[in-house]
């Protein structure tokens, strides 16, 4: 397998297709690099070299008990792209790891960036606080704790077959085939490190990383995202990000990356190429 070890040894799982122009993709929680695939495919096939890890904590990648937080996920991807020494990169971040996107440049910065992608994404802030009255009751967030620890492979069942990709809709068609493949990842990955992704994901405030992006950057998000709420997320961060362009899929879930996965396709083919 790909892998690398971070400074604070942590082994980092990575695939790495294809050549040309660089694309990098962050995955969202509690899933892994595979939840990607269907882009991924799609871009390689069209001239570009696809790299996309396991954050760490999740699929293939070590499990360290701290260190689950959205700074070291950040400093893992830096690591990443150092290692491989790529650059003009197009950074792609869904759910979770638009978070990881962010944080990323609001740390790291844009040296080795081209332009960046928003897929689902979770900032600027999840939580509902005073200064982020849209955002959701912390309480939401408990109760998937409470889930976690109280049977995770029941509740890695119970979301995808809900709302994650839309399927609790009366008009829905559920694939068992995404609702397995969406168990399989989430189960891959480590109980604390799910655990503790939770709070990386809902509770980092992420305004002021947005505020640092300045290369172009496509923001992509359905308006019935029952997980993460389009209003509180993707227009709220197009209004945060210079030179930012926000297009919504009318009537899509959470998880677009499989329900609409031709259309995004073709959309972060037409970014990269532009």
């Amino acid at each position: 397998m790909s892998t690398f070890t971070t400074q604070d040894n942590v082994e980092i799982y990575y695939k790495d297709w294809g050549s040309g122009p660089v694309v990098v993709f962050s995955h969202g929680w509690p899933l892994n690099a595979d939840s990607w695939e269907a882009q991924m495919y799609h871009l390689t096939a069209n001239g570009f070299r696809c790299i996309a890890h396991d954050r760490r904590g999740h699929g293939r990648s070590s499990q360290p008990w701290d260190g689950n937080d959205m700074d070291h996920y950040a400093d893992d991807l830096a690591q990443l792209l150092d290692h491989l020494d790529v650059n003009d990169v197009t950074l792609f971040g869904f759910s979770t790891g638009g978070g990881e996107v962010a944080r990323y440049i609001g740390r790291h910065g844009t040296a080795r960036v081209k332009r960046a992608g928003l897929i689902s994404a979770v900032p600027p802030l999840m939580v509902k606080t005073e200064a982020n009255p849209g955002g959701l009751p912390v309480s939401v967030f408990d109760g998937i704790r409470q889930g976690l620890l109280a049977d995770r492979s029941q509740l890695f069942i119970d979301i995808p077959s809900g709302p994650f990709f839309g399927y609790n809709r009366p008009d829905a068609k559920p694939s068992q085939g995404v609702i397995n493949a969406w168990w399989l990842q989430g189960m891959l990955g480590g109980h604390k490190n799910t655990h503790d992704s939770i709070k990386a994901f809902s509770e980092t405030d992420f305004t002021e990383d947005l505020k640092k992006f300045d290369v172009p950057t496509l923001i992509i998000h359905g308006d019935d995202d029952q997980i993460v709420p389009i209003d509180a997320a993707g227009r709220a961060s197009a209004k945060l990000i210079k030179d930012s362009q926000l297009i919504v899929y009318e009537g899509a879930p959470h998880g677009i990356t499989d329900t609409h996965k031709e259309r995004l396709s073709a959309d972060l083919l037409a970014f990269v190429q532009s």
